[in-house]
């Protein structure tokens, strides 16, 4: 149950984080000018002891409620995870589709740039996102209020581990996952008939540091590497309890540049401190 209060605090927090993006204004991300401006404070350390409880924000306090969406996509439609690539293991069963869930909060306007938040596992902990925004967006504290950006909880391909398709998506050290959400997941939300059909003029914001994302344990290690590898489309990353450890495939191609997956974030080849600096807000 500790635990569970844990992750509810750092939903809290992340979300109240990435509100500095659209809190000042919507306007900024319709003009696509946004840059990222951290501040003098510094980074925040948030100790969370036993006697937390879950945020009033985080539950239904009885605001506006936005609209839910929810639809398929295939794996064999897919032209970068089909769910037959020769390192999977036949052992451990693919899905033939994968479930995409869409929360669109009742504050926003359609034909708004709006920022995102993907999140892996889908629908994970979705009931806590809709709850935060249907309190939150509409928040008279400047210092607690959020944008209303467009929730899209991704389930993963099936499986765990090395040799599976989640673990094909979430640990391999690769842009591979990021551009499946980006070119593949995002364009179908975008076209989604039932989704058109509420909100003709839905549009994403293109400025990357409007696009977050968010995954727990392999979901937390693939939130890092998609803005990793591509700081281009998406820079707010939230990792809780993220898995940093060897789950690449064995033969992945990857092996030989990164032969120990995300564990190489911390290995002896200290890939995060020999690296350029990345435009990215990690919030674990």
């Amino acid at each position: 149950m500790l635990f569970q209060f844990k992750i509810q605090s750092i939903y809290t927090r992340c979300f109240l984080m990435i509100s500095v993006v659209g809190s000042a204004s919507h306007l900024a991300f319709a003009a696509e000018k946004y840059t990222e401006n951290p501040g003098t404070k510094g980074n925040g350390n948030f100790v969370i002891g036993p006697d937390y409880q879950i945020d009033p924000d985080l539950t239904d306090r009885g605001n506006p409620k936005g609209k839910n969406f929810e639809f398929s996509m295939s794996l064999a439609d897919s032209k970068i995870f089909r769910g037959d690539d020769t390192t999977l293991d036949s052992k451990k069963p693919v899905r033939e589709t994968r479930k995409i869930f869409v929360y669109i909060p009742a504050a926003y306007k359609d034909g708004t740039k709006a920022p995102i938040l993907v999140t892996h596992d889908g629908p994970s902990r979705l009931d806590l996102v809709r709850n935060a925004l249907d309190n939150l967006t509409i928040s008279k504290n400047p210092d607690r209020k959020l944008p209303a950006f467009i929730v899209i909880a991704v389930q993963n391909g099936g499986n765990d581990g090395k040799g599976s398709e989640r673990g094909l998506e979430y640990d391999t050290m690769s842009d591979r996952f990021v551009r499946f959400i980006n070119y593949e997941v995002l364009p179908a939300v975008l076209n989604n008939a039932e989704i058109k059909a509420a909100y003709p003029k839905i549009a994403f914001t293109e400025n990357p540091w409007g696009k977050a994302t968010m995954g727990c344990s392999s979901g937390g290690a693939a939130a890092l590497t998609m803005g990793w590898f591509r700081p281009d489309l998406f820079r707010r990353l939230i990792t809780y309890s993220g898995t940093f450890v060897d789950q690449q495939d064995d033969d992945a191609p990857e092996e030989s540049k990164l032969p120990l997956g995300a564990w190489e974030y911390h290995s002896s080849m200290k890939l995060i401190e020999n690296s350029n600096k990345k435009p990215l807000r990690i919030f674990t």
